[in-house]
């Protein structure tokens, strides 16, 4: 289905990137990696698909690197065809207490690091006329949690630029939808589990049955595959009108 297309996933060394990245794979799509920690490993595992693969480590926080990243994957596969802005990080403090530098940080790396991908990307979806952008916010770009005002912030503005995107390129055969995720056991959930477990002296198991429960009522956690063949859904035909949205697949978490 998507042969001949390359797809460029922030953030997609682990997580949700990585499961993402994966599923369009499949589909046949060349993967441009990026993001902290391993690489090799994401990029074996990919390449063994069948497709071509690379790897950028751009420091999102930072435009001149972003702006590195996008001319390494134009020089290297042609140009960005998907793009899936999914780098993200979190911290959970009060407003009052919440440390400046992070607040600038998450906004960095969360919110405009998707604006510099983007207009950077759009010019090429244009000449082509065929384009995706799928923008990984979260159940928080569409409700409030207490102690985490810089990614409840950062995640509402995703959406926000989500459906401007969408409405510029409305005419056009490029789309921009945002996946919102509820609870996906990622190693920045895994970090919070940990918390909850040592805080309140409970097996891990407990813990995340208790942050599961106080916000998502299917009890269970989505996984990236999941989230994955959500992407492949809007790169497909039966996408092709689908612009703007931000589907949030949380068990249930909004419905509340």
């Amino acid at each position: 289905m998507l042969a001949n297309k390359t797809a460029l996933v922030t953030g997609s060394t682990s997580g949700i990137g990585l499961g993402i990245a994966k599923a369009l794979a499949r589909q046949g799509a060349n993967i441009v990696l990026n993001g902290f920690g391993d690489a090799a490993g994401p990029q074996a595992e990919i390449a063994a698909m069948g497709v071509r693969v690379g790897y950028h480590g751009a420091d999102m926080s930072k435009p001149a690197e972003i702006e590195a990243m996008m001319a390494y994957a134009a020089a290297e596969f042609g140009q960005v065809d998907i793009l899936v802005n999914n780098a993200g990080i979190q911290h959970v403090s009060r407003i009052e207490d919440f440390p400046v530098e992070r607040w600038d940080a998450i906004m960095a790396i969360n919110l405009s690091s998707a604006f510099h991908t983007t207009r950077l990307a759009l010019p090429a979806m244009r000449a082509t006329n065929w384009g995706r952008i799928i923008n990984v916010a979260s159940v928080h770009g569409l409700v409030g949690s207490a102690d985490k005002s810089a990614y409840v912030a950062a995640k509402h503005g995703v959406v926000g630029l989500t459906k401007v995107t969408a409405l510029e390129t409305a005419a056009t055969g490029v789309t921009c939808n945002a996946i919102c995720p509820g609870w996906v056991l990622t190693p920045l959930v895994q970090k919070q589990v940990d918390a909850k477990a040592a805080a309140l002296g409970i097996s891990n198991e407990d813990a995340k049955k208790q942050l599961l429960g106080e916000k998502e009522p299917s009890m269970q956690f989505t996984t990236p595959g999941e989230l994955g063949e959500l992407a492949v859904f809007f790169c497909s035909a039966a996408g092709n009108n689908v612009r703007g949205v931000a589907w949030n697949m949380d068990g249930g978490w909004v419905a509340q």
